[in-house]
């Protein structure tokens, strides 16, 4: 499969991926109506929380590098290992954004254990960012995967992580449906005619595109949306038991549009 992807990706140029790209992040707005907005509360938290021009930045299930182009743009001496395990993804993102010289991506599954060795660092991390995508880390994965960050992330790094996350129904009724509420009502006001491209849709259409059927293959072979929206891992407090274990100290929501959040987590001493 390896010499699969080798012979396809050429044939995908820049101006398709970038196509591509562009109506990933359209369908994105769909479900995250704030999505910019979030992008750009997380990119302040870095910019102020880290303090330095030139941050090392690992983007945990980037997809196509959306978050990692936005934040390089902001900081341009920074350097943004993307990771994620979908090498249909990464080949958008590879293909699309060649003038990003801080950027580089990394085909890692962060579901398997040893993960950051696969990342190349020579420096402990001063960041770890994710938007919309550890959710579908099963809760136990999700735990390991926090534990193993915080061995490469600097005393007083931050993890921010973008994404919808739920209260407990048993805990907290009345908030959770309030959460939902709100994000439903958003979404109505911003696309009162209905998502332009669902989730499924677009990769329905992006199986229909030649220079890209050895990839959406390969991705079925390696079961990439096999652990997708675990319930326990949607719950806001699984992340902030999973952190506290992990070594972070202050863990909080430092921005919020009802269940859509932005958690923040300062790796400890």
């Amino acid at each position: 499969m390896r010499g699969e992807r080798k012979a396809t990706a050429p044939a995908l140029d820049r101006l398709a991926a970038l196509d591509w790209i562009a109506r990933w992040d359209t369908q994105q707005l769909g479900y995250l109506p704030d999505r910019e907005e979030r992008f750009t509360a997380l990119i302040d938290a870095v910019q102020e929380g880290i303090g330095v021009p030139d941050p090392l930045v690992l983007d945990l299930g980037c997809g196509p590098g959306s978050l990692a182009v936005r934040l390089l743009d902001r900081l341009p001496a920074a350097t943004v290992i993307g990771v994620d395990a979908d090498p249909l993804l990464l080949t958008l993102g590879r293909v699309a954004w060649p003038d990003h010289a801080g950027l580089r991506f990394a085909e890692v599954d962060l579901r398997v254990k040893g993960w950051t060795s696969a990342l190349g660092m020579d420096a402990m991390a001063d960041a770890a960012v994710s938007t919309t995508a550890l959710h579908w880390l099963p809760a136990p994965a999700l735990a390991a995967m926090y534990a193993e960050l915080g061995t490469v992330l600097r005393p007083g790094g931050l993890m921010l992580n973008g994404d919808h996350f739920t209260e407990d129904d048993k805990v907290a009724p009345t908030l959770a449906r309030l959460g939902r509420a709100l994000i439903e009502r958003e979404e109505s006001r911003r696309f009162p005619g209905g998502h332009p491209e669902s989730w499924s849709g677009w990769w329905q259409a992006v199986g229909a595109e030649p220079a890209l059927t050895g990839l959406v293959a390969e991705r079925a072979i390696r079961n990439v949306d096999g652990d997708h929206h675990d319930s326990l891992s949607r719950r806001l407090s699984t992340h902030v038991d999973a952190l506290r274990a992990a070594g972070f100290a202050e863990i909080g929501t430092i921005w919020q549009r009802g269940e859509n959040r932005l958690l923040c987590a300062v790796m400890g001493g």
